[in-house]
């Protein structure tokens, strides 16, 4: 099967797949879209979906804060402030610009109603009185204009779901312009803008670490082979993998995203580790004097199935990822999975071939000392034969202790959270968070109830003000959008535009605004009801506190609807972009629940199918299991929280650390075939595969590692947090194994003395 001419046509093969792919030309393209992030098939999402048709999104605006000191109020800063704004006014993708430039109030007089301006920057003797009256109106303050007056908001309103490239353009021309004018201060924050630099930020990183994975690689290969083909034909081998699977990914319409920086050094590494278990037995094979046809088909014949089925457990422990409801996590499982088995099947292709044309005819020096691992390995071996009792109070102990600190994870996300907190597009966010209103969306559906005709009957508003009052007093909301705010607006222009008049009305003024409420209306900037008047929204913003805190929020707030609200008059449901990345975060105890349960099913299921023993899969899933354990206790004691960006660590470390139990159990299955007793094949199995087990491990662990240089939360942690459980997967396999698989003793013996009488047969 690996004879030279089946090696040859192997390379063939994989010279045909690369020139294919080299003539369909696939493009890299970059993206990020947060609603990727949102949970499908979820009937938040297909609720929001409906109410947006009707209304508009939430999230398609771009804050732009202008500061002027001491204040804003300045002639020349106003006017410069308003050419900007006519400048953004005339981009194409706008579709409204919204400040206290060009802002009127109505006022209702004896004759009906009149506007006036809210700035008047024309005589300058005039401002005093304009910022004294503005700043003392909270229809304004803390949302259009910063309470102290340092800081102008302008509310660039960009076309509805803009195309990713619109936006970037869009932001490019608004920032041009900007700069143009050449403001001192100036803070921008809005959909556009992460996404522009969201993407920027992914595209140097995919390059830094792409190079970066490639350098360690030579390191690596040099430090254990130290022979120029060790070095070359691994290298070549993983780059026709990882081309062959960034085409298929790039010909199918996947984009490179946030998930996605990470995957050329996952597929790297664990190709690497691969091609390391198939070289240092092919090395040790020559040693022995074999002849070098001879080595490569006895190192393939021995360890094709050892490394397909280490392949097949990482491809799934990704793969399982696909039956989470989050769009970015499923497509970044399925194309790694996918990823994985392409790397498999670049080495099984290109490794005999290059191995013919390119490695010694002779055997060499063992380059990384095997006296030296023979001898230690036995001594920790013997060591933990002579202590099994402290190993399992040892284990049991340090698991209870990190069961209780996963027990005490905390679920937390933020918008921005794949960002570090000095980041500036962070910065902008918080700016925004603190003085105007914040940047965080915050919407709700709200629907007349059966004991009236539409959302402007006064028991009705009356119920709106209690509701608004509770969203100020605990979301901390900015202005509030709503058809209660048409209506307050309508009492502070009957009242001579005085801002204490920004109120519910009693119930005569409002049976003396009806006459206006129609042109009020059709006034209003914000789309607040629909044409029966019958359903409307209520938007605003607050600041991004956290998934923890909102859930909290959201909990006092269906407790406050369920018993201060009276459904008969007024029926309220929360809504927006904001629930729905939320709600990915608060439900990744579930999602990450599910995942793991498939990959401990799926890969219990293969190691039941290899050894045909339900007791021995269990074996191998248990040193698996507890290094997940201590890996969230390790969350823990570094206070890192469960998120969409860490849930998934889990899993894919499951499935990358179960690997170096496969090889040790498909070793020790082999000797016990070979008729050795259970302790004798125990040690040659732990002498044999123990160093490839730490090489490996010391491979992937450092290779991960790197990621943690990535200024993504996502890859960052990955990379923390999958090097240190592959760490403790080493130790479970190393000193737990060893003594888990002693008792069985009597299973194995029976399940071989069958094998050996039906072989006699």
């Amino acid at each position: 099967m690996f004879s030279q001419k089946s090696a040859f046509l192997g390379l063939a093969m994989a010279a045909l797949v690369s020139a294919v792919f080299v003539f369909l030309g696939p493009v890299p393209r970059f993206n990020y879209d947060f609603e990727n992030f949102f949970p499908v098939d979820d009937p938040e999402l297909t609720y929001y979906q409906t109410f947006r048709k009707q209304f508009e999104n939430d999230n398609d605006y771009l804050l732009i804060a202008l500061g002027n000191e001491p204040d804003v109020f300045e002639q020349e800063f106003l006017e410069k402030a308003a050419a900007l704004q006519n400048g953004i006014a005339q981009l194409r993708k706008v579709d409204q610009v919204v400040s206290l430039l060009f802002l009127t109030e109505p006022i209702i007089g004896a004759f009906g109603i009149s506007e006036r301006s809210l700035l008047n920057w024309e005589d300058p003797s005039n401002l005093k009185g304009q910022k004294q009256r503005i700043l003392a109106d909270r229809q304004y303050t803390g949302n259009l204009i910063r309470e102290d007056g340092r800081f102008l908001n302008i509310i660039v309103k960009n076309e509805q779901n803009i195309l990713k490239e619109d936006g970037d353009t869009l932001y490019r021309e608004i920032d041009h312009l900007i700069r143009e004018f050449g403001f001192e201060e100036a803070v921008t924050a809005g959909k556009i803008k992460a996404q522009g630099e969201f993407v920027q930020l992914l595209q140097s990183e995919f390059i830094f670490f792409l190079s970066i994975s490639a350098v360690l690689i030579v390191i690596l290969l040099w430090w254990i082979f130290r022979t120029w083909w060790g070095v070359v034909l691994p290298f070549f081998v993983l780059a026709f993998g990882v081309g062959w699977t960034f085409s298929i990914m790039l010909l199918s319409g996947k984009a490179l995203d946030v998930m996605m920086v990470m995957q050329p050094t996952i597929l790297l590494i664990i190709g690497l580790s691969g091609l390391v278990h198939f070289l240092t037995l092919y090395m040790a094979k020559l040693r022995e004097g074999l002849s070098k046809s001879q080595a490569i088909e006895k190192t393939f014949s021995e360890l094709s199935l050892a490394v397909f089925l280490t392949c097949l457990t990482t491809s799934l422990g990704f793969v399982s990822l696909y039956f989470t409801n989050v769009v970015s996590l499923k497509e970044f499982g399925l194309y790694t999975g996918i990823g994985v088995m392409i790397m498999f099947l670049a080495i099984m292709l290109l490794t005999p071939g290059f191995l013919y044309l390119f490695s010694p005819l002779a055997g060499a020096k063992d380059p990384v000392l095997r006296s030296f691992w023979l001898v230690n390995l036995r001594k920790l071996l013997l060591l933990i034969l002579a202590h099994q009792k402290k190993v399992l109070v040892g284990f049991a102990l340090l698991t209870f202790l990190a069961f209780l600190a996963v027990s005490q994870l905390k679920v937390d996300g933020y918008l921005l959270d794949n960002l570090p907190q000095d980041h500036p597009l962070v910065q902008d966010f918080e700016f925004f968070d603190e003085y105007l209103g914040g940047s965080k969306p915050l919407e709700f559906s709200i629907e007349v109830g059966k004991g009236a005709e539409d959302l402007l009957e006064y028991p009705v508003l009356v119920q709106m003000d209690a509701l608004e009052s509770f969203l100020e007093t605990n979301f901390e909301t900015g202005a509030i959008f709503s058809p209660l705010a048409l209506v307050k607006g309508l009492n502070k222009a009957q009242n001579g535009g005085n801002s204490k008049a920004y109120v519910l009305p009693s119930r005569g003024q409002f049976e003396r605004m009806q006459r206006y409420l129609d042109q009020g209306i059709r006034k209003m900037d914000v789309k607040i009801l629909s044409e029966d008047q019958k359903k409307g929204r209520l938007s605003t913003r607050m600041a991004d506190v956290g998934s923890y805190k909102g859930e909290q929020l959201k909990a006092k707030f269906r407790h406050f609807v369920e018993t201060e609200i009276d459904n008969s008059y007024l029926q309220v449901r929360m809504t927006g972009t904001s629930l729905l990345i939320d709600k990915s975060h608060s439900s990744i105890s579930w999602q990450m629940a599910r995942g793991l349960s498939v990959a401990f099913v799926l890969v219990g299921l293969i190691a039941g199918f290899l050894f045909r023993s339900w007791r021995i899969a269990l074996v191998v899933l248990l040193p698996n299991i507890i290094p997940l354990l201590w890996m969230g206790g390790l969350m823990w004691l570094m206070d890192i929280d469960l998120k969409l960006s860490t849930a998934i660590i889990f899993t894919v470390a499951f499935g990358i650390a179960v690997d170096d139990s496969i090889h040790f159990m498909t070793k020790l299955q082999s000797e016990l075939v070979g008729g050795k007793s259970l302790i004798y094949a125990i040690k040659r199995t732990y002498l044999t595969t123990g160093k490839a087990i730490i090489l490996t491990t010391i491979i992937l662990s450092s290779g991960f590692f790197i990621l943690t240089f990535s200024q993504f939360g996502v890859t960052y942690y990955s990379g923390l947090l999958i090097s240190m459980s592959l760490i403790f997967a080493l130790l479970a396999d190393l000193i737990l194994l060893p003594v888990l698989l002693l008792p069985l003793n009597k299973i194995w013996k029976k399940k071989f003395n069958r094998y050996h009488l039906l072989k006699k047969t």
